[in-house]
């Protein structure tokens, strides 16, 4: 076999292969053998039925086709092989020629890795936001925990912001009660916006007893997104009490003994917060400025097969969990098709740059992924996927799935050492040290470049 490259563009690359047609005896004998298994031929025995007899009943061509089939993908994989190319996705095959006992000639184009030069990267410097946790910031965290330790006592008055009220309500479309527009004893806390748009405005006022009707755009059922006449009853209205802000509510709350030692504590977890942001948002803009750096071209078809994922998750995976279509999405979210659709390619074409030069980076800094890593990132994934590690771990393997997750190891590792190098101020001009949170890294280049993993591991 002999097969020479053609660039076509940096991202594509044409394969002309030459097969000598001794090279196909071995499909031509696997081609008989599976046509003899298939056909039956009056005087002869299934799966004996001589070459000659298969050519002169079904016919020489059925069998070159058969044949040719069964060869293309070993003559295109050595041709790869041997050009030491990096491919992406499925070729587009053509075969230009074949001749009956002469020769086998056919072209394949395909995507390809393009080759990346990554520049001295010693000198990103990037800006961050400084740890900074006031006493309002404390205040608020103890704030809410307490709140999480409200009590509620029913009253005889008229229901107010932050009260909670138990409601009946009625939904109706047309004039008509929906079947499933009917719910009794639901509690509410005003002012908290978990139900349908309208409905504090309706029920503040009210005292037990107490009837209001309002319209409201219903946000799922068998009639979501259609208006609805809503009539709400009070049934009870219960103010919340909050604890005493004291020694005794800290010995409620956790475990410590007094308010000042909770205070310090949710001080020290705001700090960590903090921290944990700060190293991400430098994670960030240190990638932001490493693909300012290199010039990195996207291949049309990787990127219009990411962008197509991405949209296809989004519509059919995250909005329907929610009840929601795209339409109503971006309605939402105040876009037009064409933004979301231009987002998107940004989003998709970021998300692919950005591996291309991690995983160069991989390459030229000679990184390698061992077991307790691997372990510690399936671990993090089980965790965000809302499964046990063992079954996720299961998943990945039946998946074969594997390489992707030791490629996200790889990539954290790289970005890791980029971060590393690179110069981290706060806005108070302090140098920051993220030693310690370069476990995390590789959620940050995972946010980026998570579907497109996929795609470049074919």
């Amino acid at each position: 076999m002999k097969s020479a490259v053609e660039t076509l563009n940096p991202t594509r690359v044409r394969l002309t292969v030459e097969v000598p047609f001794e090279e196909l005896k071995d499909s031509l004998d696997a081609a008989y053998k599976k046509i003899n298994q298939q056909v039956t031929v009056k005087g002869f025995r299934k799966g004996k039925i001589p070459a000659r007899v298969i050519d002169q009943r079904f016919g020489r061509g059925a069998v070159l086709e058969e044949a040719v089939n069964d060869a293309l993908p070993k003559f295109y994989t050595e041709a790869v092989n041997e050009a030491e190319l990096n491919v992406l996705g499925q070729p587009e095959v053509d075969i230009t020629e074949l001749k009956d006992n002469e020769t086998l000639n056919f072209t394949a184009e395909v995507d390809v890795r393009p080759a990346i030069e990554i520049p001295d990267y010693s000198g990103i410097e990037v800006e961050v936001d400084a740890i900074e946790v006031s006493d309002e910031d404390v205040d608020k965290a103890v704030e809410e925990l307490r709140e999480r330790f409200a009590s509620t006592s029913p009253v005889e008055r008229a229901a107010e912001d932050g009260d909670v009220v138990t409601i009946d309500l009625e939904a109706k479309v047309d004039g008509e009660v929906l079947e499933d527009g009917v719910a009794s004893g639901v509690s509410y806390t005003i002012g908290s916006g978990e139900l349908l748009e309208g409905i504090d405005d309706a029920v503040k006022g009210l005292e037990a007893g107490g009837e209001a009707t309002f319209t409201s755009e219903l946000k799922g059922g068998s009639a979501q997104g259609k208006e609805a006449e809503v009539t709400v009853k009070v049934t009870q209205v219960a103010a919340r009490e909050l604890p005493s802000l004291d020694d005794d509510f800290a010995q409620l709350a956790s475990e410590f003994d007094t308010l000042d030692e909770l205070k310090a504590d949710s001080r020290k977890r705001l700090e960590n917060m903090k921290q944990y942001d700060q190293a991400t948002q430098a994670q960030e803009r240190v990638l932001e400025k490493l693909l300012e750096l290199v010039e990195v071209p996207v291949p049309e078809k990787l990127l219009a097969d990411e962008i197509q994922t991405r949209t296809h998750n989004l519509e059919h995976h995250q909005l329907g969990q929610m009840g929601l279509d795209l339409d109503k999405y971006l309605e939402i979210q105040g876009k037009s098709r064409e933004e979301f659709d231009a987002e998107t390619k940004e989003q998709a074409e970021k998300g692919i740059k950005t591996q291309f030069v991690l995983d160069e980076l991989v390459n030229k800094e000679k990184l390698n992924v061992n077991q307790e890593e691997l372990t510690e990132h399936l671990m993090r994934r089980a965790q965000s996927s809302n499964m046990s590690p063992d079954q996720f771990a299961q998943a990945v393997v039946e998946g074969g799935q594997v390489p992707m997750l030791v490629g996200e190891v790889a990539r954290g590792k790289a970005l890791a050492v980029v971060v590393e190098a690179a110069t981290v101020k706060d806005t108070n001009g302090e140098v920051v040290d993220l030693e310690d949170d370069e476990d995390e890294t590789a959620e940050t280049v995972e946010a980026t470049s998570d579907s497109a993993e996929e795609k470049t591991e074919a």
